[in-house]
């Protein structure tokens, strides 16, 4: 479900050398408009003849400006915004060169529980983000058009459909796009999942080859992204790729919407350029509300950080690769000092292990193996160690699942064993820690009790 939360942009450099928010109009860089830049005030969608003052149309696949617009998505160095940071016009390039008819998915599913980016989105913004799916199918040659959204996320389901209404009398035929509502699980979102859902099936990973690029909706070519990742696509279109790259770094280019919540005054969705500080970030959502001891990066699938260490580090897959982490979806969660670090790993390990497909070994009884443990790892007392016997399962699990689901799971506890050692030694000594009592931090979600 969306969560009501406030969004705001770090964009920049100002002329002045300083970072601005771009809700005040007077000091506002307008050589720089960002993915919610004009967005109305009293919370409601963006509509389109509002939207049209600023973006044109995308031309149509039979226009055939294929190679046009891929090279403008390569000079822009976009990179997908979904998790993996793969280069768009790598993924355009493989579905142009396929046979037969070709399919463009926009995947607004986002199952990760601490993002809600997407969905502000496709809420507040969606014609952005139709825009840039119709220009994605113009790079490929597609003539079909699939927006998958979260069932249970009611309110970008309606404010899509309300967006493709007012374009079927104008600019849209009514079949050219359609949105399918997905299962409310995580690994729903996985690629592969959500078009074996679209093509009938359950919404479970499928083994590769074939990708969907190869192979996918319908047996046919298709490219599934990100909606933010399309969002971008339409917005470089109107700024070029030279001002596109004016925000990010040389190699990551472009801003990026993060989700911040934890104990920061202020939660909610921040777009900054990448690279951008993660103490910029931080203090985009009003500063932290006391001592962080760590920062979640990457959300359920990312990384636990020190906190001295992380809110130093660039917040971009180049900044944050040797502290062995990377944005993912643009996630960040902070740790007060007054958590316990072991507690929150094990409540998402558990959440992890309610969340398998139920269709491997590794997810089925590994999964379920680092929750059991994890969970003992937490309790303040003394007794049976499970930390050899965690690393172990953890060995046997990463790598060896019908989708990537495990590895995110090891990766978590890998991080948590290391930056709270502290705590795993006064654990394993009895003592425990005063954090075991304290309010939880990390939101997780109840699970889907049944697949649906």
């Amino acid at each position: 479900m969306i969560m009501e939360m406030p969004s705001t942009s770090i964009t920049g450099p100002h002329p002045a050398g300083r970072n601005v928010n771009p809700a005040d109009p007077e000091r506002r860089p307008r050589s720089l408009p960002g993915l919610l830049g004009g967005l109305p005030a009293d919370g409601s969608a963006l509509g389109l003849s509002a939207f049209r003052r600023s973006f044109a149309a995308p031309p149509s696949p039979s226009d055939d400006p294929r190679r046009t617009i891929i090279d403008t998505v390569e000079a822009a160095g976009l990179t997908g915004r979904g998790g993996a940071g793969f280069p768009t016009a790598v993924k355009m390039r493989s579905v142009a060169a396929g046979r037969g008819p070709r399919v463009v998915v926009a995947n607004g599913t986002e199952g990760e529980p601490l993002s809600s980016k997407d969905a502000l989105l496709l809420t507040r913004n969606p014609h952005l983000v139709i825009d840039g799916a119709l220009w994605a199918a113009a790079a490929v040659g597609a003539q079909r058009v699939i927006i998958g959204i979260d069932r249970d996320n009611t309110r970008a389901l309606q404010a899509v459909r309300r967006a493709l209404a007012e374009r079927v009398p104008v600019e849209l035929s009514a079949s050219i796009v359609e949105v399918h509502d997905t299962p409310p699980r995580y690994v729903a979102g996985e690629e592969r999942a959500l078009v074996r859902w679209i093509n009938g099936g359950e919404a479970k990973p499928t083994a590769t080859p074939p990708r969907p690029y190869e192979r996918g909706v319908d047996r046919r070519p298709t490219l599934v992204q990100n909606v933010e990742t399309l969002a971008h696509v339409a917005l470089l279109h109107q700024l070029g790729p030279e001002r596109f790259r004016r925000s990010g770094t040389p190699d990551e280019a472009g801003t990026m919407l993060f989700t911040v919540s934890g104990a920061v005054t202020r939660p909610g969705i921040i777009e900054a350029p990448i690279g951008t500080p993660l103490s910029k970030v931080i203090d985009a959502a009003g500063g932290a509300t006391g001592p962080l001891q760590a920062l979640l990066v990457g959300g359920f699938f990312g990384t636990w950080l020190p906190a001295g260490a992380a809110m130093a580090a660039p917040c971009s897959r180049a900044g944050l690769g040797p502290l062995g982490a990377s944005p993912g979806a643009g996630i960040v969660v902070a740790l007060p000092e007054t958590a316990c670090g072991l507690v929150e790993t094990s409540r998402i390990l558990a959440w992890y292990s309610a969340e398998s497909a139920g269709q491997c070994g590794p997810c089925v009884h590994g999964l379920a193996d680092l929750a059991e443990g994890s969970a003992l790892l937490g309790a303040p007392a003394g007794g049976h160690d499970p930390v050899a016997w965690m690393l172990r399962v953890a060995g046997q699990v990463e790598g060896r699942g019908a989708c990537r689901h495990p590895d995110g799971a090891v990766r978590l506890l890998r991080s948590a064993l290391s930056v709270f050692a502290s705590d795993v030694d006064r654990h394993r000594n009895g003592r425990g820690c005063a954090g075991v009592y304290a309010k939880p931090t990390v939101r997780v979600p109840s699970s889907t009790p049944i697949w649906r």
